[in-house]
C-alpha cells in the first residue's frame, strides 16, 4: 500500500504505467505487482500511496488513462533479491494449494500467497532478477504460463 504499485487484470508483472487522472491532469508512475480489479468498469486499481499521488484517495475512483512506459532506470523498491516466479492464480485457495503441492515435486519453495480474492502459487524466495527469469522460464516447460514477480 506504501509503494507506487497497481493491480491489472492482464498486463504481465512488472509492467510500468503512467497513470493520468484525467480531471486534475496529475500522473504517477506504478509498476502492476497484483490482479484486479474485479469491479465491473474499473481498469486499474492504484496502491494506496499512487493514490495519494494523484488526489484519488477522497473520491476513491476517477476517469485515468493509462500508458506503458519504461521501468524506472533505478528500481529502489524493487531491488535485486526480491524475486520469485508466479505459476499460477486461483479463486479457491483448494485448488491453489494442490498446484503448489503439485509443483513441488519438480521446484522448491512452492507456496500459496492470498491477494484479495484471489490465491497466487509462487515458486522461489528472495531470488535475483536473472535467476528468477531463469527459473520462469523453468515453470512454463512444465505448467505452460510463469511471471517473474517481487518477491515480499
Amino acid at each position: 500500500m506504501q509503494r507506487l504499485t497497481a493491480a491489472h487484470r492482464t498486463l504481465p508483472f512488472g509492467t510500468w504505467l503512467e497513470v493520468t487522472d484525467l480531471e486534475n491532469g496529475k500522473k504517477v508512475d506504478v509498476r502492476v505487482i497484483d490482479r484486479g480489479p474485479f469491479v465491473q468498469g474499473r481498469i486499474v486499481d492504484l496502491s494506496l500511496a499512487a493514490a495519494r499521488k494523484i488526489d484519488m484517495v477522497g473520491p476513491g475512483t476517477a476517469k485515468v488513462r493509462l500508458k506503458v512506459i519504461a521501468p524506472p532506470v533505478a528500481d529502489p523498491d524493487f531491488g535485486t533479491g526480491h524475486w520469485a516466479v508466479q505459476a499460477g492464480a486461483f479463486s479457491s485457495a483448494g485448488r491453489a494449494q494442490a498446484f503448489a503441492e503439485s509443483l513441488e515435486k519438480n521446484f522448491d519453495g512452492a507456496r500459496v500467497l492470498e491477494s484479495a480474492t484471489v490465491w497466487r502459487v509462487l515458486v522461489g524466495r528472495g531470488l535475483s532478477l536473472e535467476d528468477a527469469n531463469l527459473l520462469a522460464e523453468k515453470v512454463r516447460k512444465t505448467v505452460g504460463n510463469a511471471f517473474v514477480v517481487a518477491d515480499r
